[in-house]
């Protein structure tokens, strides 16, 4: 009867073993999203990452916006370009209807201007701005643990988000990328003609 249940023992051991060197040997998830370039039907590669809504805390894939223009934007509660959000949620009102998109990533890297816990940003937006563009969990944009999106961002465009509230704007197929420096706000006539020649391309 003690053989009988050294034996079991050992096979027990061996089981958790097995299990632990294969959880070991799991390949890391890129910072802030899954894995991109995911072959995911008629989704571009550019958009197969996934990210934690900014209320929910839910996983929302970029897949779900594919056909659509997307503006990706970096934001901050506390900062001189804050106020850029209501210029923001105006394009996307004006334009949600022709496919356009925005796209909100809290992001502390410049300033410290994002001090906040992500309920509180969701708070701040909705109270001051209204703002009802989707909205990501709070996350680095620069550097080395710069989220898997805005590190391919930075490598298509060749340009980094140098302050809060840079831009990025997505064609439809996921291929095209424009970047925007800070200073040009939402209503800036050169943000608007590229966002209507996405918006009419096909």
């Amino acid at each position: 009867m003690k053989t009988h249940w050294i034996r079991i023992l050992a096979v027990v051991l061996l089981a958790l073993s097995a299990g632990c060197l294969a959880a070991n040997s799991a390949p890391p998830a890129p910072a802030g999203g899954a894995a991109g370039g995911a072959s995911v039907a008629g989704c571009p590669a550019l958009l197969g990452y996934s990210f934690p809504e900014l209320v929910s805390g839910q996983p929302v894939s970029l897949c779900s916006f594919s056909g659509k223009v997307i503006l990706v934007v970096n934001t901050a509660s506390h900062c001189g370009f804050t106020p850029q959000y209501e210029g923001l949620e105006a394009l996307y009102r004006r334009y949600r209807e022709r496919g356009l998109v925005v796209v909100g990533f809290p992001s502390n890297d410049f300033g410290s201007q994002e001090p906040g816990a992500n309920q509180e940003i969701a708070e701040f937006c909705q109270l001051n701005y209204g703002v009802s563009f989707p909205m990501f969990e709070k996350t680095d944009v620069v550097g080395r643990q710069a989220n898997a999106l805005y590190a391919a961002l930075a490598g298509r465009t060749g340009e980094r988000p140098g302050w809060n509230f840079h831009k990025y704007l997505i064609d439809r197929h996921g291929s095209a990328v424009r970047s925007f420096s800070s200073e040009i706000t939402p209503g800036d006539p050169a943000l608007q003609a590229a966002i209507e020649g996405f918006l009419r391309a096909q």
